[in-house]
């Protein structure tokens, strides 16, 4: 420690077999980086920012590529290079007590760099000619001949390490790693937001301050039964609006689903505020977000069971089942087939089956009894009481306007959510697939605080005038209006991909569309049950405050 290396020799490759070149020229290709970690930090390149002042930032590039390619000097086909010499920097912060240290940054700088030596190569004492450990002047430099990549090539793998004494204490040491640099964005995305809720929040308060009151005065003001046959509107359907829907055992299962989502995300992002979940414990979010789910699947039992008893349902145990599996076995079945998919391509990201078994552990030793500990208090409770009572015969439903046509207003109802969130979903997937740190808990928290609000208003908004259209059948929709929010966020998602990653591999697109699919289905329960409960909340509310004979 604190001692300098300078062109130590780890490894010669005397010849480079055809197949291996063809595998090194293909990573080149396709832009890999290699990642190295040393006391938990990762290995980055230094880039230099110039802020509008002049001012010089430093900001880190997490790993390295693994080489480059060069137009060829005879013009022919791009020639391709490996970067064969790395030169890491190593700060280090002095305790001025204790003459301890501890490191406060990993910087690489990569090199390609054909080695030379006398003669014969000897491993025992090899001496090269490009680089001397005992002549600090002679070290290897970008200007030197590039170390190629093709059959038969010799190839010699080198390092430096200097160790630089830093003023970053260790507390600070991720500050350069998680330093933002596009903050003004963020503000865009988030004043764009409030626009969008600040909208919505206007037809709200005129529906619920102006209509509502203007027809529950009305209402309650009828005397006479010629008065009361002349009713239009959200009032006339009091007898069939709380019926119980199609499938409505489906319907409380991805409402409690959708509520163990919910709460999993709110609880995580609170922690993540705090500092709970920083970089530098890895694996630390997923981590916490498999464990929350987990324990909230008592608030989905018990929710589920609520609701289905509201239904008036009685197989208690069969819908606890559904809501314990339904959600959990979609995701499995596809983590397992991309599982499967990295596996054969023999890749060192594939999760091993101890992990798999350990997650087959969470679920049925913790999360399902839960979930049926939920249930079972849960449906032990009073079922919840509707503000007007639901006639036997269903009433028969008028013709629609094409605008009210179940489709077109899910599909409308959708994008003001997405248009809430899109600007922070791009940095999302940029962490995701490009090696960046996404540590803005701060601005994704006030967008998912907006997205709540976007979710629950356009669901109310919409379900009110579908009232008024003398459609009882509210319940389906108002899930579906919100949660259709995840098929733009899907669609974003393909363009992101055909307009961002340069993925050619077919394995490669089959994961990215394959845990797309998985972020967009979790996405579509968690703002469907946002939607569901806002318009629940606003039905029973405006039905509860007029007069039904």
């Amino acid at each position: 420690m604190r001692t300098d290396e300078q062109c130590k020799i780890v490894c010669r490759k005397s010849k480079v077999p055809l197949e291996e070149a063809l595998q090194f020229q293909e990573k080149i290709d396709d832009e890999y980086r290699v990642f190295m970690i040393l006391d938990n930090l990762p290995a980055a390149m230094v880039r230099m920012r110039t802020e509008e002042g002049g001012e010089s930032i430093k900001t880190y590039e997490r790993g390295f590529p693994v080489g480059f390619k060069a137009p060829s000097e005879t013009n022919g086909p791009d020639e391709y290079f490996l970067h064969n010499h790395l030169r890491f920097t190593v700060l280090y912060h002095k305790d001025s007590t204790t003459n301890l240290a501890r490191v406060v940054g990993f910087e690489v700088e990569p090199f390609s760099v054909k080695h030379q030596y006398e003669g014969t190569y000897n491993p025992a004492k090899p001496v090269l000619t490009t680089c001397n450990p005992g002549n600090p002047t002679q070290h290897v430099d970008s200007g030197m001949t590039p170390q190629p990549i093709k059959e038969n090539e010799e190839v010699i793998f080198t390092y430096d390490v200097i160790f630089k004494p830093s003023n970053v204490k260790w507390a600070s040491r991720w500050d350069t790693y998680l330093l933002m640099t596009d903050d003004q964005i963020h503000w865009f995305s988030i004043i764009n937001s409030l626009m969008i809720v600040l909208f919505l929040s206007g037809m709200v308060a005129m529906i619920m301050m102006r209509t509502l009151h203007r027809d529950i005065s009305q209402y309650n003001q009828l005397e006479t039964q010629e008065e009361a046959q002349e009713e239009t509107g959200w009032k006339l359907v009091h007898g069939d609006v709380f019926r119980p829907p199609n499938y409505a055992g489906l319907l409380c299962v991805y409402v409690g689903t959708g509520v163990q989502l919910f709460f999993m995300t709110l609880v995580t992002m609170v922690f993540a505020l705090l500092g709970f979940l920083s970089p530098s414990n890895r694996g630390g979010l997923m981590t916490a977000m498999l464990l929350l789910w987990v324990f909230m699947g008592l608030l989905a039992g018990y929710s589920s069971a609520r609701l289905y008893k509201a239904f008036k349902g009685t197989d208690w145990k069969l819908n606890t089942i559904r809501t314990a599996v339904t959600y959990p076995v979609v995701v499995f079945v596809i983590f397992f087939i991309l599982n499967t998919l990295i596996w054969k391509e023999k890749s060192s990201g594939a999760v091993p089956f101890g992990t798999m078994f350990a997650l087959f552990f969470l679920w049925f030793g913790i999360s399902v009894p839960l979930v049926l500990l939920g249930s079972y208090f849960g449906f032990k409770k009073p079922a919840i009481e509707d503000p007007v009572r639901t006639n036997k015969i269903p009433r028969q439903i008028p013709e629609q306007a094409w605008y009210m046509h179940p489709v077109f207003s899910i599909l409308i109802g959708g994008i003001l959510p997405f248009g809430a969130v899109f600007i922070e979903l791009f940095f999302i997937l940029t962490s995701m697939w490009l090696q960046q740190f996404y540590y803005i808990f701060g601005f994704l928290f006030i967008v998912f605080v907006i997205l709540i609000i976007t979710c629950a208003e356009i669901t109310i908004v919409l379900c009110y005038f579908q009232l008024c259209s003398e459609d009882y059948r509210w319940w389906w929709r108002a899930y579906l209006t919100s949660g259709s929010s995840a098929l733009y966020l899907f669609l974003y998602a393909a363009f992101y991909f055909f307009t961002k990653l340069e993925i050619t591999k077919l394995v490669s697109a089959v994961l990215y569309f394959g845990y797309m699919v998985i972020i967009s289905y979790s996405f579509f329960i968690l703002t469907g049950t946002i939607g569901f409960y806002a318009c629940y909340w606003f039905v029973r509310l405006i039905y509860a405050s007029v007069k039904i004979d």
